[in-house]
């Protein structure tokens, strides 16, 4: 575990059946906001979780660590415990932008609303939500993620793609000056967090 990082409570308020909360880590701001039940999600490819068609494990509260299934195979993310010492080093990419040219939204696999440009990102592993430091090996730039989307999965066209150990928002790739690049090599590590008193 890379260490301990207190969490700063903001604000919780509910909007037209919406949730937002707004909490800081360090020097970052987070937001999570439930999405309406409609949108799609940001990955179509999640057939079911938990043996369940997605957004009915959703409305059960059956995601953070269920098993899934995408394009025929099975994941088995890790237990609670398990993500507490997770440290892995490997390839990153970056995916969202696309969903900025769509019509009404697009939701994360933990049912939050996708936003490209906030510090969030994509694990075939660990529970949702979980909160990561990723560290770019190339330039030594680092963020704190929140875990709230599964993949990255391998692409019919690029199967090497599902290799890759997590997918960043825009917003981490730009603060991990991997942006323009694409990829980027990196060291993903647990972090604990504590409430600030």
């Amino acid at each position: 575990m890379k260490g301990t990082y207190y969490v700063v409570k903001g604000t919780y308020e509910i909007t037209a059946g919406t949730t937002k909360v707004v909490y800081h880590i360090g020097k970052f701001t987070y937001k999570a906001v439930k999405a309406p039940m409609e949108w799609a999600f940001v990955n179509e490819d999640i057939e079911t979780i938990d043996g369940l068609p997605p957004k009915e494990a959703l409305k059960q509260g059956r995601v953070r660590n269920s098993p899934y299934v995408v394009k025929g195979k099975t994941y088995y993310p890790m237990s609670i415990e398990k993500a507490k010492t997770y440290e892995e080093i490997g390839v990153a990419s970056w995916y969202g932008y696309e969903t900025l040219r769509t019509k009404g939204g697009r939701m994360t696999a933990n049912g939050e609303v996708f936003d490209p440009r906030q510090f969030t990102a994509a694990h075939k592993y660990l529970p949702l939500p979980s909160h990561v430091m990723v560290t770019n090996l190339e330039n030594d730039q680092w963020v704190i993620v929140r875990v709230n989307d599964r993949g990255p999965f391998p692409s019919d066209y690029n199967p090497s793609s599902g290799d890759r150990i997590i997918d960043v928002s825009e917003g981490a790739a730009k603060r991990l000056g991997f942006h323009k690049k694409g990829l980027a090599r990196v060291k993903v590590e647990a972090i604990e967090l504590k409430e600030e008193r």
